[in-house]
């Protein structure tokens, strides 16, 4: 059984392996056929950026995989597959030809994530286009051993330093060196990142367009009027700028309806009337956010990883913060109570445990997407 394997895999890791994935991808290879990848890399937005894009391709009658990471409440919506989440039956039977595909050594030795792409690619061999999205989003990311047509990169910010670089420019660096052949690059937030980014990529031989020399008058008439039918906010909008210029590149016509039910779950999406959910769990999103619900109080949902800058996220939130609550993760990674107390407490920000939903309080939920499906769990019990 795939679930029984997979959890035979720890979900993280301190160090990785850089050289196993391409190791193990160039003996099965010829097992995978080759479907037109477009990879994703960045910090924030991949998710939104990739749902967009696939969305499209579905809806003008072309099968389309789109592979993210993680999933906020089961495994299957990893693999989505022509409009929805892979079916247990698909999953299972892929699992079962892969482990003959793999060497018994191989196949234990991948990890968690390592595993989970060589199953999505396997699943998506006869499709026409897979919108990959990569896991830390650099050089060393298991999606990049693929071939692909084109790279997104979304905005980038610090996140995942241990893995990607110390400085900014050392994690575009990581990032950028994924790119094959041709690149188009989002809004940053910090202008240096084109400087870099362009300085990569032409060393590598490769081009670089940045968003908006790919979008007309036309497009961006097109993007009010999907930002309006979808109800986007800012960040959500420049995500879908790089879906549509994706398009543009591609030679592909789209009109809004293309478009309809787009949005990803999880990336500030509304349940009800009183909650907003975010899966976000770095110092960008949390901008982002801040930016997008200026003037607006809530109560903060929140855990965090101990390796996250969680002080810098809260001291960013605040103006938006009437309290938090600290809602219960089990899980190794996640930062002691006692140090995230400590820092709400030196931020002056009002705290308490999240016990249960209260109708009466408008919450945001944000941190990361276990804390997104703690409080789900909480909400549906």
């Amino acid at each position: 059984m795939l679930q029984k394997f997979l959890e035979s895999k720890p979900l993280y890791y301190d160090k990785i392996d850089y050289t196993r994935m391409p190791k193990v991808y160039a003996q099965v290879q010829e097992h995978f056929l080759h479907p037109q990848v477009i990879h994703i890399i960045g910090t924030n937005g991949k998710g939104t950026t990739g749902r967009f894009l696939a969305t499209v391709l579905e809806s003008l009658g072309l099968n389309v995989g789109h592979y993210s990471s993680p999933h906020i409440v089961e495994f299957n919506e990893r693999i989505w597959l022509n409009g929805r989440s892979v079916s247990d039956a698909l999953l299972e039977q892929a699992h079962q030809k892969l482990l003959q595909i793999l060497s018994q050594e191989d196949a234990e030795m991948l990890s968690y994530f390592e595993y989970t792409t060589l199953l999505a690619m396997y699943i998506y061999r006869d499709v026409d286009y897979v919108v990959l999205e990569a896991g830390l989003g650099g050089e060393h990311d298991a999606t990049a051993v693929f071939d692909n047509i084109l790279t997104l990169v979304t905005p980038i910010g610090k996140d995942h330093e241990a893995f990607l670089g110390n400085t900014l420019q050392e994690i575009v660096q990581t990032k950028l060196n994924a790119v094959k052949k041709t690149a188009i690059l989002a809004q940053q937030n910090e202008p240096l990142v084109r400087e870099w980014s362009q300085q990569i990529v032409q060393a590598k031989g490769c081009c670089l367009f940045d968003v908006e020399a790919l979008l007309d008058g036309n497009d961006r008439e097109k993007i009010k009027i999907i930002r309006e039918e979808l109800a986007l906010e800012e960040y959500l909008v420049n995500n879908l700028s790089l879906a549509v210029s994706a398009l543009k590149f591609l030679k592909i016509d789209y009109t809004p309806k293309s478009f309809h039910n787009a949005r990803l779950f999880g990336r500030m999406s509304k349940l009800g009337n009183n909650i907003i959910l975010d899966v976000g769990h770095n110092t960008l999103a949390a901008e982002a956010i801040t930016n997008a619900l200026a003037g607006k109080k809530f109560t903060l949902v929140y855990n965090s990883y101990k390796d996250k800058n969680y002080k810098e996220i809260l001291h960013i939130l605040k103006p938006i913060l009437s309290q938090v609550q600290i809602i219960a993760i089990e899980e190794e990674r996640i930062v002691q109570q006692a140090l995230l107390e400590e820092v709400l407490s030196s931020l002056a920000i009002q705290y308490s445990d999240f016990t249960a939903f209260d109708a009466n309080e408008t919450y945001l939920v944000f941190g990361s997407f276990s804390v997104v499906a703690a409080f789900l769990k909480a909400y549906y019990a």
